[in-house]
């Protein structure tokens, strides 16, 4: 912990907690500190950067001060709600009176706006997730256990892997059974839901949270198979060096070494959350087809010499896009969602059409929003943008909310195709392989003509094999004759 003296007037300090930076979300890594204790800072001032199971983001404080302390270290994983920093806001010993009190201290009567917030605080303002108001009675020799939910999830660009969605909504409160009875294990809700999903009985799970409770985590664990005993390898481990107050350390393997492990966090850990969940709920179907795209690669090269397509990015990724939307056009059932909760089919009248992005910092799958009102210049444009910001590490959690299909290119490394995830929540994705020019019989005679794989996965109980099926044809169908474009759409 990083702090400068201390004074014995403590109103004359104010703490920032961390904001809930995304829908859901109930922690976030600290990646960078851009102020130090004793630095100046402004209302709005970006003091530090976070990256949450969806995205990085930068931090502005909402107030005016010196900085005091920071809590907590660069690499450092903190739960929404918590202090990451204290500022002076009545620096040289002025009139502390007008100094707002710490967040975690009751705020005096006579001073309305420092008030607990009603209700959800909007999102980077300090306070993070508001506490729930509703109470429940304990059951019968027992009482309430309160906990604060922590579900993380995440996503590709240039195509590749599918992402998580967002995570559910943060719990804070829950009733259960005292451990102690044996009659009922502790665990929240989303985490009762994710053991019934994978067939976990969670009496036979080993808790490891506060209290007794049963975490996502535990579940996971129990879900996996154990692994068979092996010889202990031989394995060199240099510590890394020092790091900064409260950092969270980083295993190094020497030159040698036989194993490196790489603690499991952030978008790594939500990406594998995401697509167990998937893969154990969701039945996956994927069906294939081989196509002859010699036509879309000449319409291809065609729009990047046409003055309406200029200064956007003319690829086969947009044909393909622009595919799949007149398909969903013509079969609107196979986009939607299955509500396990009320049991109901949600149709979709919008399409949000994701497109997996590999970045720096991991998997993603931002998406282009009704995407299906956007004239072809239009969705160059948006694939464009979409893929430049998440190269720079910039796509915001609301750019990876609300998808409702999704596009992954496989084929840019080399691949034929692949059977993709689900991305949780939607129900389908469209795998593309690569393009390659390969000997097709054309008009009755073998000739090298540029063909691809496409490959379609599904959740069977919203589609079936017959409209997936016709779906997947239809892409095909176009991708062969691009005019189809113009006479389907």
């Amino acid at each position: 912990m990083t702090t400068m003296t201390d004074t014995s007037n403590a109103a004359r300090f104010r703490e920032f907690k961390m904001p809930d930076v995304g829908e859901g979300l109930t922690e976030a890594e600290i990646l960078k500190w851009f102020v130090q204790p004793g630095d100046t800072v402004t209302d709005g001032q970006v003091v530090c950067e976070v990256e949450t199971a969806k995205a990085a983001v930068e931090l502005p404080i909402p107030f005016d001060g010196v900085v005091h302390e920071l809590r907590f270290g660069e690499g450092t994983t903190v739960d929404v709600g918590q202090v990451i920093i204290a500022v002076d806001v009545a620096p040289g010993g002025g009139d502390v009176a007008a100094a707002s009190a710490p967040a975690s201290a009751p705020a005096p009567a006579a001073e309305p706006e420092a008030e607990a917030p009603k209700g959800r605080t909007p999102v980077l303002v300090g306070y993070g997730v508001a506490e729930s108001s509703t109470k429940r009675r304990a059951r019968k020799g027992t009482e309430a256990a309160p906990a604060a939910a922590s579900v993380a999830i995440q996503g590709e660009m240039n195509g590749h892997g599918t992402s998580a969605v967002p995570a559910a909504p943060a719990v804070t409160a829950v009733s259960a059974v005292s451990a102690v009875s044996g009659t009922r294990p502790l665990a929240k809700p989303p985490v009762r839901k994710l053991a019934k999903d994978l067939g976990i009985d969670l009496a036979t799970v080993s808790p490891t949270g506060a209290g007794g409770v049963i975490t996502r985590e535990d579940v996971h664990a129990a879900a996996t198979p154990a692994p068979v005993p092996a010889p202990a390898p031989v394995r060199a481990e240099v510590p890394a060096p020092t790091p900064a107050p409260a950092q969270a350390p980083a295993v190094v393997a020497s030159a040698g070494a036989r194993e490196t492990r790489i603690p499991v966090k952030g978008v790594r850990k939500a990406i594998a959350q995401a697509m167990v969940g998937s893969a154990f709920t969701a039945p996956h179907v994927t069906e294939f087809v081989t196509v002859d795209v010699t036509r879309t690669m000449k319409l291809v090269a065609e729009l990047k010499e046409d003055k309406e397509m200029a200064g956007v990015r003319v690829n086969p990724l947009l044909i393909i896009a622009k595919a799949l939307l007149v398909a969903i056009k013509r079969h609107p059932e196979v986009n939607a969602a299955w509500d396990e909760a009320n049991q109901e089919i949600v149709q979709k009248h919008y399409v949000n059409l994701g497109i997996a992005a590999a970045t720096p910092r991991g998997l993603i799958v931002p998406n282009i929003k009704d995407a299906h009102e956007q004239t072809l210049p239009q969705l160059a444009a948006s694939l464009g943008e979409l893929v430049s910001t998440a190269r720079e590490g910039k796509t915001s959690p609301a750019a990876m909310a609300g998808g409702t299909v999704t596009i992954t290119n496989v084929g840019v490394f080399g691949v034929d195709t692949g059977t993709p995830i689900l991305n949780p929540g939607e129900s389908a994705i469209l795998a593309v392989g690569a393009i390659k020019l390969q000997p097709w019989v054309h008009k009755g005679k073998v000739k090298p003509r540029q063909v691809t794989t496409l490959a379609l996965s599904f959740d069977h109980r919203l589609v079936d094999g017959e409209l997936g099926s016709k779906v997947l044809a239809d892409v095909a169908a176009i991708l062969e004759q691009p005019k189809r474009l113009i006479t389907w759409a």
